[in-house]
């Protein structure tokens, strides 16, 4: 089984790939300029920016290609070659290198570059839940080689999904509260949605894409021994029994199963991940634990690779004209929530959401840049530094318009 095209690829998709080393193993585009979502018109999709994500076999040679091909699309990382490229692309934030704002047959694309071996592990484990969380919804692939570790690990992929979304679901459903559910678990602990990311997004997702959600999960549910499927209805009823939920548990990605661990089992016990999880399939909140354990692996994942964006957009790019209500938001202000307490403003509480501007010097700015450092490349925990940095709300609404303004 093959994860399916939604439609042929156009023309224009084939010219932007053709811009491109062809050393791709999975091309796909994905985003509210692709499908359509609700309250959004055909003409507000043309003028939104293409997303798309590239695999890759060897990100060295391929970066090392594409610098002669497209040397402009990379900041001033460009200057430290491929190998630093792949360097930095594999070895922080969620693997993902990403290019944004680039100029592409009269529209503006923004493509991530992950290598192969890296998206397997994250569709089969959900390392990051980066990728493997956009493949859970919709997606338009353009190019799929014949890698069959590959094709598995995406069907693996959207079975998690169904997995983890039985769990959190009552025994009774509606597909579109599955398709719900599904499309919201890579938005579940990314602080973009807690700060200022529209919060009827995912239903806006669903609400229009319905029948593409059923050409991707119609074969899995119509297979799963777990749930009783009648599509004519459009309803759902899935085994709540403890029996049930242990089978759905096991079913779950490693890393998911581990952050499960880490939340029930009390330090120092070390029991078996096969224990533990028999024991939350008999507790009542054991879809709140499942979806805590979500939680906490896209809420890094998102924070550094987002910290990682703002360096690979690189500085020209981030202080490029930007809209009214983002022109605040350049690079500098950006990094004041990285900043030292010290450096941060005293706000009355209702100040928070003010428009009024703060001000650092240049010891506060290198401060910053340092503890940026320092959570890009995973020598501080996010929650560690929310608590110690001194993050003020002001300061993480700053970060969001960057990176939203950026597409990172």
């Amino acid at each position: 089984m093959t994860l399916p095209a939604l439609q042929n690829t156009s023309v224009f998709f084939r010219r932007v790939l053709s811009q491109f080393p062809q050393d791709i193993s999975l091309a796909f585009a994905y985003g509210s300029a692709v499908f359509k979502q609700a309250g959004t018109t055909q003409g507000q999709m043309g003028k939104n920016m293409l997303d798309f994500v590239f695999a890759v076999d060897d990100p060295v040679t391929w970066h090392t290609m594409n610098l002669i091909e497209n040397r402009k699309h990379y900041s001033f990382l460009k200057y430290l070659g491929p190998r630093q490229i792949s360097s930095i692309q594999s070895d922080y934030g969620a693997g993902v290198y990403f290019n944004t704002l680039v100029p592409s047959d009269e529209r503006l694309i923004k493509y991530g570059v992950i290598s192969t071996d890296s998206l397997i592990d994250d569709l089969l484990h959900w390392k990051t839940m980066y990728v493997a969380g956009r493949l859970h919804k919709p997606v338009r692939i353009l190019l799929q080689s014949e890698n069959g570790k590959l094709r598995a690990a995406l069907v693996a992929n959207l079975k998690s999904a169904v997995n983890a979304s039985f769990l959190m679901l009552p025994e009774s459903f509606s597909e579109e509260d599955l398709f719900l559910q599904i499309a919201g678990l890579s938005y579940s602990g990314d602080f973009r949605m807690v700060i200022g990311e529209d919060k009827s997004k995912v239903s806006n997702i669903v609400k229009d894409n319905m029948q593409h959600f059923r050409i991707l999960y119609n074969n899995i549910l119509q297979d799963c021994p777990q749930v009783v499927y009648k599509p004519q209805q459009g309803r759902l009823e899935v085994d709540k029994s403890p029996e049930g939920q242990f089978t759905q548990l096991m079913a779950l990605p490693r890393t998911l199963q581990q952050q499960i661990t880490r939340l029930v089992d009390p330090p120092g016990k070390n029991r078996d991940v096969e224990e533990i999880l028999l024991q939350v399939a008999q507790d009542p909140d054991c879809g709140l634990v499942v979806q805590q354990g979500i939680y906490s692996i896209v809420k890094t994942s998102s924070i550094t690779q987002s910290a990682k964006g703002i360096i690979t957009a690189g500085l020209m790019k981030s202080n490029r004209p930007l809209s009214p209500p983002a022109r605040k938001n350049s690079i500098i202000p950006i990094i004041l929530p990285f900043s030292s307490p010290s450096a941060a403003p005293q706000r009355s509480p209702g100040a928070l959401g003010s428009s009024a501007g703060t001000f650092c010097g240049p010891k506060q700015h290198l401060e910053g840049f340092i503890n940026l450092k320092s959570l890009i490349f995973g020598n501080l925990r996010p929650s560690k530094v929310a608590l110690q940095r001194g993050f003020c709300c002001q300061g993480w609404k700053r970060l969001w318009m960057f990176c939203q303004e950026q597409h990172l």
